[in-house]
């Protein structure tokens, strides 16, 4: 008797138990969309490489931006936005200067301050 009641309490704590598990939830991607996420983390590595620049650091404390912020605000970038960013570094010249890179940077900055993204001018 005891041993149907121990086995009987143990089952109703299985039970309960199972029932507050969740369940999985799983989707399908397509090749595009994996492809578009390996695009964009290779976007984002080649835009932090230039940015860590020792001039391009310079450049950005002399305009009040850490690098932190600025990868933030790359980060909160459209995956076409980025690309254009992306691409505009691969037009620079190799060994060039980081005016390039700066004034994408800018114009990066900009769109952001226009759309309310971001306050960077509002204190210039």
């Amino acid at each position: 008797m005891l041993k149907s009641r121990l086995f009987v309490m143990l089952q109703i704590v299985a039970l309960l138990v199972a029932s507050t598990m969740g369940t999985a939830q799983a989707a399908v991607i397509g090749n595009a969309e994996h492809f578009a996420q390996q695009d964009r983390s290779q976007q984002l590595a080649q835009i932090d490489a230039v940015l860590a620049r020792d001039a391009v650091q310079q450049q950005m404390v002399a305009m009040g931006v850490s690098h932190a912020d600025a990868m933030e605000r790359i980060g909160a970038l459209s995956n076409a936005e980025l690309q254009q960013l992306a691409q505009s570094l691969d037009t620079l010249p190799a060994g060039g200067s980081a005016l390039g890179v700066l004034g994408a940077l800018f114009l990066v900055l900009l769109v952001l301050e226009i759309l309310g993204v971001t306050n960077v001018f509002s204190g210039i």
